[in-house]
């Protein structure tokens, strides 16, 4: 507990929270601000003007980062004879049609990302109350639901990150690693912030985005200029 306590204290010293930071100076601070033994991921929190319970400010959708999110990503992919195949030579780490739905309905979740071929989504349909909590339902609309499996699998194994406004119109996303260093960085961050204002829904009024902040997963939240952030 004490180190923890230096380690927080020291990061305090050298944090002005009333301070607005450019995105090149924000990724700068964050990794600066990493001290711990492990590679922290980077989170991005962007506060959006839209109210999800209504069903014209939804903001939902599928961005690939170009320097992919540092993370090991295991793919299920609900297929059948040569798309089943197509799948495994992607590197889909796990394959299936009914086996696959029993072995999900006694537990066994061992994935981050769900794909299916559009035949089977009858099957994959009954799954729905165990997928759907979790936020693994295929979804044509993220491209999650394809003939196009090796394409799918190759996007999600390569950086694809889901997004989606929760209650109170937040979307947040580990966009990358501090290890990756300032420019892959800064890239991911842009890529994501492009695709939230590409993917603004029709209903929301007023300013769209809000509020971004940055930060690390032990670190503190440093507060990005908005305008520097969403820049093209």
């Amino acid at each position: 507990m004490a180190k923890a306590g230096k380690r927080i204290r020291k990061i305090r010293e050298g944090l002005d929270r009333t301070t607005t930071y450019n995105l090149t100076d924000a990724v700068k601070s964050v990794q600066e601000f990493s001290n711990t033994k492990f590679d922290e991921t980077v989170e991005i929190c962007m506060n959006l003007g839209v109210d999800p319970k209504h069903s014209d400010q939804i903001v939902r959708g599928m961005v690939q980062l170009p320097n992919g999110t540092g993370k090991t990503i295991r793919v299920a992919v609900f297929a059948r004879d040569a798309k089943a195949d197509e799948a495994k030579k992607a590197g889909a780490d796990i394959v299936g049609a009914e086996d696959l739905m029993e072995s999900i309905q006694k537990g066994n979740m061992d994935f981050d990302r769900v794909i299916a071929t559009p035949d089977m989504m009858p099957l994959v349909g009954r799954l729905g109350q165990v997928l759907g909590p979790k936020g693994l339902m295929p979804n044509p609309k993220l491209g999650t639901v394809t003939p196009d499996v090796e394409k799918a699998v190759k996007a999600a194994k390569g950086g694809a990150v889901e997004f989606r406004a929760e209650k109170a119109g937040i979307v947040h996303a580990g966009v990358g690693k501090v290890s990756f260093g300032q420019q892959k960085l800064e890239e991911n961050i842009r890529a994501f912030v492009s695709a939230i204002v590409k993917a603004k829904p029709s209903g929301a009024k007023g300013t769209y985005v809000r509020k971004v902040t940055l930060t690390s997963t032990m670190g503190p939240g440093l507060n990005v200029d908005v305008a520097d952030a969403t820049a093209a």
